[in-house]
């Protein structure tokens, strides 16, 4: 999707259902897309559960919203978040909305919000239920700002300490069908389309979609390790050293990644 680097964002984090120390790395994605106005992270501060948060509040100049658990095992830092999302929606002061949390409760006011005209920004981890990533313009999962892309992190683990159970995380979609379908809707007729518009497309039809969560820093880079791709580099103009990329489909057979 197209990015206005202009956009107000309010950024509302469910600290009862997000990571404190990504953060800084999430908030440096945030101001790819615009400028975050508002700042505001939900949770009972009164409790040690999010003790982990205080620093990182002070320093990202976070405004933490009290919500006191008034029930035992009911979570109503959503309803907090939720009643102040649509405050600010109908105070019509933003552009668009950053919704930090791994839980599919805020499905529904992701689509309200959207309703209105505005932008929906998701943040959460690979956990993220669908509903909850569709309901989003653009879904990140945090995992990608954990790691360098291109440069895959990998720890050795002693043979004495046993394996910790793998947590369910999203499967990430097949690659090759997500590429071709983009490029079949943008395409001109000779079959060339320009990166942009592709990656737009992609975008679009598959809202968690980054080239980071296939391990490559830009879109450029991951198309041309597709080998049934023809990749072509187009002058920005006459005597220009810049240029533009163009992909298609290649004409003869070619194998899968």
């Amino acid at each position: 999707m197209a990015t206005n680097t202009n956009q107000k964002l309010a950024v509302l984090i469910d600290a009862d259902n997000a990571q404190a120390s990504v953060i800084q790395e999430l908030l440096a994605e945030v101001s790819r897309y615009g400028t975050a106005t508002i700042k505001r992270a939900y949770g009972d501060w009164t409790t040690t559960n999010l003790k982990g948060w205080k620093e990182v509040l002070h320093k990202m100049a976070i405004q933490p919203i009290q919500q006191f658990s008034y029930t035992s095992g009911k979570n109503s830092t959503d309803a907090s978040l939720i009643i102040d999302a649509m405050d600010v929606l109908h105070d019509d002061t933003v552009d668009g909305f950053c919704l930090v949390s791994s839980d599919s409760d805020f499905t529904r006011l992701a689509t309200r919000i959207r309703e209105e005209g505005k932008v929906v920004y998701g943040f959460g981890e690979r956990k993220t239920p669908e509903p909850f990533v569709a309901a989003c313009d653009k879904f990140i999962y945090t995992e990608i700002l954990r790691v360098k892309p291109d440069e895959p992190k990998v720890e050795a683990v002693p043979a004495d300490v046993p394996a910790k159970p793998v947590a369910e995380v999203a499967q990430l979609p097949e690659l090759r069908p997500m590429i071709l379908t983009a490029i079949d809707a943008v395409a001109r007729d000779d079959g060339w389309a320009p990166l942009g518009p592709v990656g737009s497309q992609m975008g679009k039809n598959n809202p968690s979609f980054d080239p980071r969560n296939y391990g490559f820093a830009q879109l450029g880079k991951l198309m041309r390790k597709q080998d049934y791709l023809e990749i072509k580099e187009v002058p920005m103009g006459e005597g220009s050293t810049n240029v533009h990329l163009h992909v298609r489909r290649k004409t003869t057979a070619a194998s899968k990644t």
